[in-house]
């Protein structure tokens, strides 16, 4: 099963929270495929563009890394269905979760891969949604 990587984890080896090693060695040792949804690298990218000088150097060339070593899956018609899904469920049941996250585990679950992030609250609302905490 595959992994796709949450902003949060992200964001979490930039501050240094987490090491980078944790996140691609866990990929060389199981061969398994680690990817980031078309949203996350738009939620990147603005963190980039909202930085400022060295900072702002420094995030382009962390997220350009990032680009080389993960491919980015789009948010296509399978992940909209899904999507559609997923919102009506967890509204019916009064657990709605932010347009993004919905974004990136509808895409997570159209393609049969995991969740890994930081986030304990939204994601685990998310019925059949594999989800990692790291």
């Amino acid at each position: 099963m595959g992994t796709l990587i949450d902003t949060s984890v992200l964001i979490a080896v930039e501050r240094g929270e987490l090491e980078v090693d944790r996140i691609l060695g866990g990929v060389r040792e199981t061969g398994a495929p680690l990817a980031m949804a078309a949203i996350t690298a738009s939620e990147f990218l603005q963190g980039v563009h909202a930085a400022r000088g060295a900072r702002r150097v420094v995030a382009e060339r962390s997220f350009n890394m990032w680009l080389d070593v993960l491919p980015v899956l789009p948010f296509d018609l399978e992940a909209a269905r899904v999507h559609a899904i997923l919102a009506r469920q967890l509204g019916r049941r009064g657990a709605p979760i932010g347009a993004h996250d919905l974004i990136i585990a509808a895409t997570a679950v159209s393609v049969g891969y995991r969740v890994a992030t930081r986030d304990r609250r939204s994601f685990a609302r998310v019925e059949g949604l594999d989800v990692e905490y790291w």
